[in-house]
């Protein structure tokens, strides 16, 4: 198969992204760097996923901030994208924002998952997760004109941590039965 310049380019960011994310979880649990105890309370698993929700929805908000901003300084968006066709930027704006949507909405519930269900020692997944969310969504922003193969390894870092952690909770939950 003969990958153009642009999927060679997304592949090696999406590797880069992926890799990175079997080290966010494999250094969480078997490093556990914040040291949680076997035994941690339901009180600390929720401040623990609650912390790092709000380092997520922090995007979240810069997102829908940014082309709220945009449509209220630019005459022929004011009216919203219901209203209107949309100028280039504020349709970039509205993907930039989307995107971090389903992102968002995808690591609030997988972290809580892994929160609840997951051993109390594997914690640290969680607000290093964030933290791969947080570096991706900067990465993902920054690179987001210049096309695939500049904003993949930011998708990753944001899509990869929370699909790999969705799949050993889904694991968890069919195994304990």
């Amino acid at each position: 198969m003969n990958l153009t310049h642009k999927q060679r380019g997304t592949a090696l960011g999406m590797l880069i992204g992926f890799v990175s994310a079997l080290a966010v979880i494999i250094l969480g649990v078997r490093l556990n760097p914040l040291d949680f105890d076997t035994s941690v309370e339901i009180i600390e698993r929720l401040r623990v996923v609650t912390a790092s929700m709000v380092l997520v929805c922090v995007f979240l908000v810069f997102s829908i901030g940014r082309l709220a901003r945009h449509r209220f300084f630019t005459p022929d968006d004011i009216d919203g994208a219901g209203l209107t066709e949309g100028t280039v930027k504020a349709k970039l704006l509205q993907a930039l924002l989307q995107n971090t949507l389903e992102q968002t909405m995808l690591a609030i519930l997988v972290y809580s998952g892994w929160a609840l269900l997951m051993p109390g020692t594997w914690l640290s997944v969680i607000p290093l997760a964030a933290l791969s969310f947080a570096i991706g969504r900067i990465l993902f922003f920054f690179g987001y004109t210049r096309g695939a193969p500049s904003r993949a390894t930011g998708f990753a870092l944001t899509f990869y941590p929370s699909a790999l952690m969705l799949l050993c909770v889904i694991y968890r939950v069919v195994t304990t039965l």
